[in-house]
């Protein structure tokens, strides 16, 4: 396993380049290639020359809800006209992006769901409902990493459950082995007190997160692990998956050439 590639920025803390990352068969992820990433609202104009001009991102997958989009507004790379910005929510969309409390805050999608509407248990349980929701922004994520130029990052709010979610997705389909996918999941909990600090400071996530301690939403391995093991027991593993919802033998060799070649 080879250490992380953390990217020190000003306005972003769980940002990291997933090269090196090792595939059953020999070869790595190479530099450059796939960035993970928390919410990318406060990149600080040496945060954006790094990303853009030193690393040569060229797309974003924010898989973000449209309602997290809206409360925060634009970030600085949206006004790049080289880069690539996607919307690719793993929620049920509903239309509403001004969904506010009588106090104010902003009440999240998750918030809405019960444990009977998610049906499995557990934060990997929570994982396999994106799956169950929105195939169709996992594969365009996966399409958006394999079809465009340069480096591409994937990021949420947080940059651990749905970015961990279709970053693993991808790394599985171009054979990184399993060990190491559960291991670079698991780093997030690096950072996991600085995200949560990041995410408590705004009003988009304050009032979610104000009784929530960070430590108990850190990464474990033994999610991903779970996470991992149910796809392959539910479905035939990560690439019957993908192909099971329009994932091409095309896509697949994109993919392992744009991470691997």
């Amino acid at each position: 396993m080879s250490e992380a590639r953390w990217i020190e920025l000003d306005g972003a803390v769980n940002v990291r380049d997933l090269a090196g990352l090792p595939t059953a068969d020999g070869r790595m992820v190479q530099p450059g290639r796939l960035i993970r990433s928390d919410n990318l609202q406060s990149l600080s104009p040496r945060d954006v020359d790094l990303l853009v001009n030193e690393i040569g991102v060229r797309s974003v997958a924010d898989l973000r809800t449209g309602v997290e989009v809206h409360h925060e507004g634009p970030g600085p790379l949206t006004e790049l006209d080289d880069v690539d910005i996607v919307h690719l929510s793993l929620f049920p969309e509903s239309g509403d992006r001004t969904d506010l409390a009588g106090d104010g805050t902003v009440i999240l999608p998750w918030e809405k769901r019960t444990e009977e509407s998610v049906g499995r248990r557990g934060t990997s349980a929570i994982y396999l409902k994106y799956l169950d929701d929105r195939a169709d922004s996992i594969i365009a994520a996966l399409r958006l990493i394999a079809h465009s130029d340069g480096a591409t990052i994937v990021h949420c709010a947080a940059g651990k459950d749905r970015t961990g979610t279709v970053v693993a997705l991808a790394l599985t389909e171009v054979g990184v082995t399993r060990e190491a996918v559960v291991e670079d999941y698991a780093r997030s909990s690096e950072r996991i007190e600085a995200i949560f600090d990041r995410l408590r400071a705004t009003r988009t996530y304050a009032g979610d997160l104000a009784e929530t301690a960070a430590h108990q939403h850190a990464p474990r391995e033994s999610t991903m692990q779970r996470l991992l093991d149910a796809i392959d027991t539910e479905f035939g593993g990560a690439p019957a998956w993908l192909r099971a919802h329009g994932w091409t033998d095309e896509d697949a060799a994109a993919l392992r050439s744009k991470l691997l070649d």
